[in-house]
């Protein structure tokens, strides 16, 4: 390699900017030359992209003459990240004197360039999974990829554990048929991820063929990164979640004011809001020079915001998991991330966007929302330092993406069912696919399976005259390109003003608990809503000071299993003061009060507390699994122990624990506790302890949108959700009482299970707790560790302003 035109092009070029090619990048080179499929991992910063394009580039200038066409598929996750990433290409291709185009596709593509890039397709294409079967989807597409080298799948990890690294594994699994058809077999396909803990399955996934040539490069690499938290002067001894972040807020503005740029990274849309008119409250100056940026902003605002954070306008930007990836701006020197991000992941991922070149410090601040958050912040350090990252699990068996997918097929050109099985049998998701479960399938959208074979609109595939299954119906085809993907989320209304100009997006749900008058924040700026008008939210500049904020579906997220368990671990060094940790340091007058009325639980201990007071009788148990593990299981204890004693319970839970409450008394000893928390008969339990018909309908609505069973409407006229709901659960009704075989409805209870549930990560916390002491309390009042599950019950119910009194009650009598 190191003889060639293409490798001495590039060396010359990196010299001339005083730069040289790290191992890793060289060694990607060298693998892309001989053939080799593969992935890339490499701390953030170090040039993973480069990695892989000037490969591919370095094959190019290799030639006498560089081929045209599409020559390189590079899949994003994100619409931000492709912008940036193809400025960097594109400086590269000028720079080295390549006439390769570079062109995006995604959701922000105007219909001009699309229409441009149906002319003449780039050499270089940014896509996103959806985009790419949109591209199927279309006549001739199969022409598009005859001269394609390279897939590459970037920031695969965030793909990986999602439906939409399914859409991948078909693309890529159809791109490869088409290759053969034109002899071409050596199309290469890359990953390239920064931070995963299961690498080798990952790679497995992306290149399934056992026979195929792959290689893992890993860069052998440490990016620095220092993290810091910002701590509070005092603490409450009875914390509760979101009570401590604002609070804090005025320590953040010398953070700012020091660095160039700040990005301050919130997990939901609704707290970034809130965050962005607090920030301006305390410091005005800030004014101009702050933004705000999620997927619900305007697509035209979100870019001005980009561009101002690459050319350094901009002192802060508070963001979402909107500037999560891979982003490269290079003015942002700082990082703080607003509560904790539940996983170690995620913190790592959004610290690298900090000191972004190589061997630059990343920083990031932790900012915690609520006392016990320090303690997360400790374990964060220590399981980032150990490099103690979640794996992503893939997505398998999921035949509503499967059925999109062969529609989208018949869409386009069509497709031979023979061919088709055997490619999708070549996937990781489907090489358990059996003949008889391919058959359903084709039945199914030909004719609707089994019970809807009496209604023409589910026969949507007919075999052509040439002998492939088509779509031949215009209205079918129309509609099936509309909802390609498997991103299904409430209706989203585009937010305009009177005079002209849209602001962003609000989800339907959230626009019809408004009446004419009521102010909203949006974009950061506080909005009267003056009516909906052809599935647009109107709205004119508010002349109040406060509004309330949109909450998008979505929730809170859930506390890796990786971090709770290092989270354990923490909780022992506290009062142990063998630890090094300042955070622990602050937490310790929590803590000597949890000891005082109740216990600290070890690593190798569940702690339970029964507390009896006006309200009633309290269980009070601390797993440490994250709060959908915990609503699950706190669902679960209920049931057993109403099978001991006629009783019934109202639940709550938040990452560290669940409370069960009763009017009458509750059953608990030692014996009981270790029954109750037993892995015996959990299937069983699980569903008679939930309503899991209940919540497989739920599920059920995703999967029917996915499947093309309901249609979720036109541009601008969008079915409200509740009448998706109500036609998704007539279709699960139909399958429930006469087509029990039905696939779409067995992965619904499987989603449940496995994903909802999380049974897998349920049961593991139940035999952990087996092996582990229970130590049963019975404190006379609340306790540090109880008092937010306690406050999270009450919220649900109450105003902000209600539960701030209802919580200094409860304080008082806590305390007296």
């Amino acid at each position: 390699m190191q003889k060639t035109k293409g490798y001495q092009q590039i060396i010359s070029w990196l010299k001339a900017d005083k730069r040289k090619p790290f191992d890793f990048q060289k060694d990607t080179w060298e693998y892309y030359l001989q053939g080799y499929s593969g992935l890339v991992n490499a701390p953030t910063g170090f040039g993973k992209t480069f990695s892989v394009f000037l490969g591919v580039v370095i094959e190019a200038l290799n030639q006498d003459k560089p081929a045209k066409g599409v020559q390189l598929i590079w899949i994003t996750p994100l619409r931000s990240l492709a912008k940036d990433i193809a400025r960097a290409m594109r400086e590269v291709l000028l720079a080295i004197g390549l006439d390769w185009l570079v062109g995006v596709r995604n959701g922000d593509t105007s219909q001009a360039e699309k229409l441009q890039q149906k002319k003449a397709m780039p050499e270089i294409l940014l896509i996103t999974p959806e985009s790419l079967h949109l591209l199927l989807a279309q006549k001739g597409s199969s022409s598009l990829f005859k001269n394609l080298k390279c897939i590459v799948a970037d920031e695969w990890h965030e793909l990986l554990g999602s439906k939409r690294g399914v859409l991948v594994e078909l693309a890529v699994s159809r791109i490869k048929g088409l290759q053969k058809e034109h002899g071409n077999e050596i199309l290469r396909v890359w990953g390239i991820s920064a931070t995963i803990g299961n690498i080798q399955e990952a790679l497995e996934v992306i290149v399934p063929e056992e026979s195929a040539k792959k290689m893992i490069v890993r860069a052998q690499l440490e990016k620095k990164i220092q993290i810091k938290s910002i701590l509070p002067d005092t603490i409450e001894t009875l914390p509760w979640a979101g009570h401590l972040g604002l609070k804090l807020a005025h320590k953040l503005i010398p953070i700012i004011n020091k660095s160039k740029t700040t990005l301050i990274f919130i997990n939901t849309r609704g707290q970034s809001e809130i965050w962005y008119q607090h920030l301006l409250d305390i410091e005005p100056d800030l004014a101009g020079r702050i933004a705000i940026h999620h997927g619900s902003i305007d697509f035209e605002l979100r870019n001005w915001i980009e561009d101002s954070l690459h050319s350094g306008l901009l002192k802060a930007v508070i963001a979402t998991s909107s500037l999560d990836l891979g982003v490269d701006f290079k003015p942002v020197d700082t990082v703080v991330q607003i509560g904790s991000p539940k996983g170690v992941a995620r913190f790592l991922q959004r610290a690298g966007r900090s000191g972004h070149s190589p061997f630059e410090v990343s920083k990031i601040y932790f900012l915690p929302t609520h006392a016990l958050e320090l303690v997360e912040a400790a374990a964060i350090k220590e399981a980032a330092k150990e490099n103690n990252i979640e794996s992503r699990e893939p997505f398998v068996m999921v035949f509503d993406t499967l059925i999109q997918y062969l529609v989208t097929l018949a869409v386009g050109d069509g497709f031979d069912d023979k061919q088709i099985y055997e490619e999708v049998k070549q996937t990781n998701a489907f090489k358990e696919l059996l003949p008889n479960e391919w058959a359903w399938a084709m039945q199914f959208i030909t004719s609707g399976g089994d019970s809807l074979t009496a209604y023409n609109e589910f026969k949507k595939v007919i075999k052509d005259e040439d002998g492939l299954w088509k779509v031949k119906s215009r209205q079918i085809a129309m509609r099936h390109r509309l909802h390609i993907g498997t991103i299904v989320s409430d209706a989203m209304l585009k937010v305009k003003f009177l005079s002209g100009g849209y602001i962003g997006m609000v989800e339907e749900y959230f626009v019809s608990k408004l009446k004419a008058g009521d102010s909203f924040v949006l974009a950061g700026r506080i909005l009267e809503f003056v009516q909906i008008k052809e599935m647009t939210v109107i709205v004119r500049r508010s002349k109040q000071k406060k509004a309330i904020s949109p909450s998008w579906l979505g929730g809170r997220l859930p506390l890796s299993s990786n971090l709770g368990a290092v989270l354990r671990k923490k909780y022992n060094e506290v009062l142990d003061q063998t630890h090094q940790d300042e955070e622990l340091d602050i937490v310790h007058p929590l803590f000597k009060i949890q000891e005082e009325r109740s216990h600290v639980p070890k690593s190798d201990e569940l702690l339970i507390e029964m507390i009896n007071n006006r309200e009633g009788f309290h269980l009070f148990a601390y797993p440490f699994e994250g709060r959908l593990v915990h609503e699950i299981l706190g669902a679960l204890v209920a049931y057993r122990l109403s099978k001991l004693v006629p009783i019934t319970f109202s639940i709550a839970m938040n990452d560290y624990g669940f409370e069960l409450l009763s009017d009458i008394e509750i059953p608990m000893d030692d014996g009981i506790a270790y029954e109750v928390f037993s892995p015996k008969n959990l299937a069983e339990d699980i569903t008679l302890s939930i309503n899991s018909t209940e919540m497989a309908r739920r599920k059920f609505r995703d999967i029917a949108c996915i499947a093309g069973l309901v249609f979720q409407g036109y541009p601008g006229k969008y079915i409200a959700n509740k009448h998706l709901q109500s036609s998704a659960g007539l279709f699960f009704n139909v399958f429930n009482d006469y087509d029990k075989h039905n696939l779409l409805l067995r992965q619904a209870y499987e989603e449940v299970f496995y994903q909802q549930l999380e049974e897998p990560r349920l049961a593991a916390a139940l035999n952990r707790i087996q092996n582990s002491n229970i130590v049963i309390t019975y404190p006379k009042r609340f306790t540090p560790l109880s008092f937010p599950i306690k406050v999270d019950s009450l919220r649900a119910n109450m105003s902000s302003e209600e539960l701030e009194h209802r919580i200094e009650r409860m304080k008082k009598e806590v305390f007296k």
